[in-house]
Order: C-alpha cells, then sequence, then structure tokens
C-alpha cells in the first residue's frame, strides 16, 4: 500500500471517530445501556432505541391538552450542604401533587423504601426548588427525568443522597426513581418517571414513589425539541405540593 493510500485510511478513521464522538447525546449508548444522565453527567446514557418491557405506545399528539400555565423561572441560585429533616414518619402517607404545564399528577411517596430520598424530596420541594424545572430528558418507551434547575442534566441541590436500592418492589409503569451518576450514592435532585415496565433497573436506581393519579398526563410529558419548536422550552413543574396524612 503507498504512502499515499495509508494516510488517507488513517485520515478516513480518525474522521469517523470524531463523528462518533460528536453525536447526540440521547443516542449514546455506554457500556451499560440502562444508565442515564444524572446530577453530574458522569454515567452513560440510557438506549434511547430500546423501549422498555411492558410500555404503552404514547399518545398521538392530538390526544395530549397543549401546555398552559405559567411556570416561573427555576432558582438556579438554591444550593443546600445537606436535606434538612423533615422527620419523614414511614407509618405515615406523603403525597407530591406536580402541578405542570400538561396539567396535574400525584405521586404516592414511599418512606418505607426509601426514608432519605423521600426526606431530600419533600425538604426540596417544600423549598419551591422544583417549581419551574422542566423534564429535560425523555425517552420514549422508557421515561421522563426532571429535576434539574440547569435543564442541563448536570444540575443539583449541592449535596448527595446515599443509595437505598430495594428487593421489595421493582421497577413498573408510574415508577418513581432517582437518578444518579455512576457512583451508588451519588444521588441528587434529578429524578425519572418510567413510562413502562423495566425490570433491568432493579436493584441499581433508588425507588421512592409511584404515580396514583394523573398517569395520562405523564404520558404526554415533551422535551424541548430546538429545531421542531424552537420556542417551546419543554414541558415544566409549575409546582410540587406536599401532603402529609
Amino acid at each position: 500500500m503507498s504512502w499515499k493510500r495509508t494516510l488517507l485510511v488513517f485520515a478516513l478513521a480518525a474522521l469517523a471517530a470524531l463523528a462518533i464522538a460528536c453525536g447526540d447525546d440521547d443516542e449514546d449508548v455506554g457500556n451499560d445501556s440502562d444508565n442515564f444522565a444524572t446530577d453530574t453527567g458522569a454515567a452513560t446514557q440510557a438506549d434511547a432505541t430500546q423501549p422498555a418491557a411492558g410500555a404503552t405506545d404514547p399518545p398521538a399528539a392530538n390526544d395530549c391538552p397543549a401546555p398552559s400555565g405559567d411556570a416561573p423561572e427555576p432558582d438556579m441560585t438554591k444550593q443546600y450542604d445537606a436535606p434538612e429533616d423533615q422527620g419523614i414518619d414511614p407509618g405515615k402517607e406523603y403525597l407530591a401533587n406536580f402541578k405542570t404545564v400538561r396539567g396535574e399528577f400525584t405521586i404516592k411517596l414511599r418512606p418505607d423504601l426509601a426514608p432519605q430520598h423521600v426526606n431530600s424530596f419533600v425538604f426540596l420541594a417544600r423549598e419551591g426548588f422544583y417549581n419551574g424545572t422542566t423534564f429535560h430528558r425523555v425517552l420514549e418507551g422508557f421515561m421522563a427525568q426532571g429535576g434539574d434547575p440547569t435543564g442541563s442534566g448536570s444540575g443539583g441541590p449541592g449535596y448527595n443522597i446515599p443509595a437505598e436500592f430495594t428487593t421489595e418492589v421493582g421497577y413498573t409503569r408510574g415508577t418513581l426513581g432517582m437518578a444518579r451518576a455512576q457512583s451508588p450514592d451519588s444521588a441528587g435532585s434529578q429524578f425519572f418517571i418510567t413510562f413502562g415496565d423495566t425490570p433491568s433497573l432493579n436493584g441499581q436506581y433508588t425507588i421512592f414513589g409511584e404515580v396514583t393519579e394523573g398517569m395520562e398526563v405523564v404520558d404526554c410529558i415533551t422535551r424541548r425539541d430546538p429545531q421542531a419548536l424552537p420556542d417551546f422550552e419543554g414541558d415544566a413543574i409549575i409546582s410540587v405540593d406536599i401532603t402529609e396524612n
């Protein structure tokens, strides 16, 4: 092979490697295809081409209500050393009512499974931390991820929560889980809600709630598409209200 042809082969290989490295983040697949963008951005991302087992078909666009209501601007200055102790009682019922521009849904929190995660979520919700944040990452048939005031997938509350994995329940449709980076103890404020059964996440991400009302609203959550919807910033959370029974 001539030196010119050899140089051409190396140049083409370099260009191919560069194209792969610069691909769309949502299509990246790491060693563990069930990891996804988290507070630090250190974890690999979910395989957007593999829908979750048991997932339902997404609703048609005309079946979903148009975004309405005014969400506040997220406060990106809120940072904490640790969550305040909310006195979470595993024997009580805690409900989180999400009011979003797409509608409302309710999540029953599970302090019996993950008291530290529920305590942190309740603390942040009562602080207004989630108000105005968007669902910055939505993968069809898999999950909707939110809880980052920066909307970039790299923001958090300033502290981390140790993992509280469980074998008592698994990831089914409407499960609320906590996103994290590669370390099991790297969870912060970012959470996700599954669209379908996803048993491959069991024992890998902390479960701390499940949707009890308004799953049809969750099904309609849409992320920002700057090409198709240049003026649409993504479905935002107006408020998260906590009730204790």
